[in-house]
């Protein structure tokens, strides 16, 4: 029915719109439009580069653990890419322009008190926002970029209802991915097992941060973020999802090089370490309590392993033992994870229960299949044949404990904190059962073969 080129501005993105009697019709003639775009100022940016920039910053930066007379000294890399929502309902809207001048929208928003704001550069006298149910947000609804874009095109079309859908490519294409990032580690042990020192060069990507609240401990230093030109934004666990992956990691490097049980070398850090940012006596029974109902220590053949990692997010206490079996063709099997968990009192025992076990497959899933990487300004990956998702057969059984908390205490949120302690246990597993450590996400894409 008609076809225009929105310029864009204030908070609309360019482009073209294609407006037909059906979403089918409508895809159909945008596929066969011919556009010539400029490509922009990023077009030449690629996941290459900006790996180069952080490396090149951590070799200049000196920074790293001092000096220790005994004991050994280990460094490493830890890197992890860009991730998109991949929500299973595509991004849209529908919006109408009435004739009284009202802006009436549906859309599946996280947040739909923004929307009037964004769409205030429309014209519209009044706008009216029907929340409707979501497949998926996980924080990419937070955004109202499709909402904008929504209104922009019903204000070319007034008197009837437009309904936006992106295809899965728009989706991908245009999300606010989670940001990638850089940990360089340098650490020491002494001779007897304790830790000398330890410190984090951390380099992140424009949007990425991390606050570091497991040790005092742990020296930190942040880079200032690398500009790309990538959209980023909010996703689940914002900033622990994946820098907690490489501290706890590390930890694990730190226990094998000391020649530690990691349970215990974790014990003894939360009893001795200067802790300022949450209980650390919460946190050891968490740790404690999923070991125990793991059955931590038990003895296992090669190419089977139980590795543990521990997470204070979003003012949860989560520990999570995962047990793995390698082949030693590569072949990864996660056998089972166990979760300890503390978010003070629990009162809807099974929704809670529900909480953790989306988080621990999701922050599973979203190590171990998908990247996004960028090449020549665009991302690479469109749609799931390339950007995976884990599928029921990959998600393991899951087993839920939580510590019976103090009701007089206001209970925490759930939606976040089981996720960022899923990777670093699956690794840390992986290594205990191949002697391989994955330094680098997704872990699909690393050798796991063992003789």
């Amino acid at each position: 029915k008609d076809a225009f080129i929105l310029e864009g501005g204030n908070g609309l993105k360019p482009g073209v719109a294609i407006v037909a009697d059906s979403t089918w019709n409508s895809i159909s003639a945008a596929n066969k439009l011919k556009v010539q775009w400029d490509d922009g100022a990023n077009a030449n940016q690629s996941s290459d580069n900006i790996a180069k920039e952080a490396a090149d910053r951590a070799k200049q930066s000196g920074f790293g653990a001092g000096n220790s007379a005994d004991g050994k000294t280990i460094e490493a890399a830890y890197n992890f890419p860009y991730l998109s929502h991949a929500t299973l309902e595509p991004q849209n809207t529908t919006a109408w322009f009435k004739p009284d001048g009202t802006l009436e929208i549906w859309s599946p928003s996280q947040s739909p008190g923004n929307i009037p704001r964004a769409v205030g550069a429309f014209g519209a006298s009044n706008v009216v926002v029907h929340l409707t149910r979501s497949g998926g947000g996980f924080g990419r609804r937070l955004q109202s970029d499709f909402a904008t874009e929504a209104a922009a095109i019903a204000q070319k079309v007034p008197g009837v209802p437009v309904k936006l859908t992106w295809t899965r490519e728009q989706d991908i294409g245009s999300d606010v991915y989670r940001p990638a990032g850089w940990h360089f580690f340098k650490g020491q042990v002494t001779d007897d097992g304790k830790i000398a020192n330890w410190s984090d060069y951390f380099v992140p990507v424009q949007g990425g941060a991390f606050n570091n609240n497991e040790f005092s401990s742990l020296r930190v230093q942040s880079a200032q973020p690398i500009q790309t030109g990538v959209p980023t934004g909010a996703w689940r666990a914002p900033n622990d999802n994946a820098n907690f992956w490489a501290t706890q990691s590390f930890l694990d490097e730190l226990a094998h090089a000391a020649g530690r049980d990691p349970l215990d070398f974790r014990v003894e850090l939360l009893a001795q370490d200067r802790i300022n940012s949450y209980d650390a006596a919460r946190m050891t029974n968490v740790v404690k309590l999923a070991a125990e109902k793991a059955g931590w220590g038990k003895k296992l053949p090669k190419g089977q392993g139980m590795g543990l990692a521990f997470t204070f997010s979003h003012r949860g206490y989560v520990c999570i033992v995962a047990e793995v079996t390698v082949s030693k063709a590569g072949d990864l099997k996660v056998d089972k994870m166990t979760a300890g968990v503390d978010i003070g009192g629990v009162v809807n025992l099974s929704s809670a229960e529900n909480q953790v076990q989306g988080g621990m497959i999701d922050g599973l899933g979203s190590a171990w299949f998908p990247q996004i990487t960028i090449a020549k300004g665009q991302p690479e990956q469109t749609n799931f044949d390339e950007y995976q998702l884990i599928r029921v057969p990959d998600a393991p059984p899951t087993d839920v404990h939580f510590v019976k908390g103090d009701y007089s205490v206001s209970p925490t949120g759930l939606g976040e904190p089981a996720l960022p302690p899923s990777a670093p246990a699956v690794c840390n597993a992986i290594f205990a059962a191949t002697g391989k450590r994955i330094r680098t996400l997704p872990f699909a894409t690393e050798d796991l073969k063992w003789s």
